[in-house]
């Protein structure tokens, strides 16, 4: 299942309803019923599902006329439920600094930003082998809305991905920001890595790991 209609059926529901009234703000029971048209029961029930799901989760109360009625908030994990626009902001911004910095600085700006990345996670992985730190590698590259798998192939070692690119909305006009990864997994696996990668109609992620 596509996590983007997934996501687009969640928010078109009572329960995305329910998500993007506690984004702006906290509510009770009673408030998302009067907003929602339901019955004090019914959000309940719905507020039970997403707290099970980890998207809501309960923090602090508001005064009532009888008790104090639990206010509801959303997770951490709930945002990236919402729509962003990170593509092209982000496309925008590489054409900007591409125009502005001659082709050498851009590209020593690009693996700058690829090591700067990796190094809020290379503690975690001290110590590690090289097959757990490919494995840690493909982890981040998921985390950060990518896809790719390992492959070795005539003596030597890859890491491919097809249309899984967490800057997919770049590197189709600015193939040089393919290095922010070649350098993030240099960082990772601790070997050079060195971008193969495939542009066109059918882009495929490709970076050759070396010994």
């Amino acid at each position: 299942m596509q996590r983007t209609g997934w996501n687009k059926r969640l928010l078109a529901s009572t329960r995305g309803q329910i998500l993007a009234l506690l984004r702006s703000e906290n509510h009770t029971v009673n408030e998302l019923a009067a907003v929602l048209r339901l019955t004090d029961n019914a959000v309940r029930a719905h507020l039970l599902s997403l707290e099970r799901d980890g998207l809501v989760q309960q923090h602090g109360t508001r005064p009532g006329k009888r008790k104090p009625h639990v206010a509801y908030e959303l997770s951490m994990g709930a945002e990236h439920i919402f729509p962003k626009a990170y593509g092209p902001l982000l496309n925008h911004f590489v054409t900007v600094i591409s125009n502005r910095l001659p082709p050498r600085t851009l590209r020593a700006t690009m693996r700058e930003v690829g090591a700067v990345v990796a190094a809020d996670y290379l503690d975690q992985w001290k110590g590690q082998s090289r097959r757990e730190r490919i494995k840690a590698a493909l982890d981040l590259l998921h985390d950060l809305g990518g896809s790719a798998k390992f492959a070795e192939s005539e003596g030597k070692q890859f890491i491919r991905g097809r249309n899984g690119c967490p800057l997919a909305a770049v590197t189709a006009t600015h193939p040089e920001a393919c290095l922010i990864v070649e350098s993030l997994l240099s960082k990772v696996i601790g070997v050079p890595a060195k971008k193969c990668c495939e542009y066109g109609e059918t882009p495929h992620c490709c970076f050759e790991l070396g010994r």
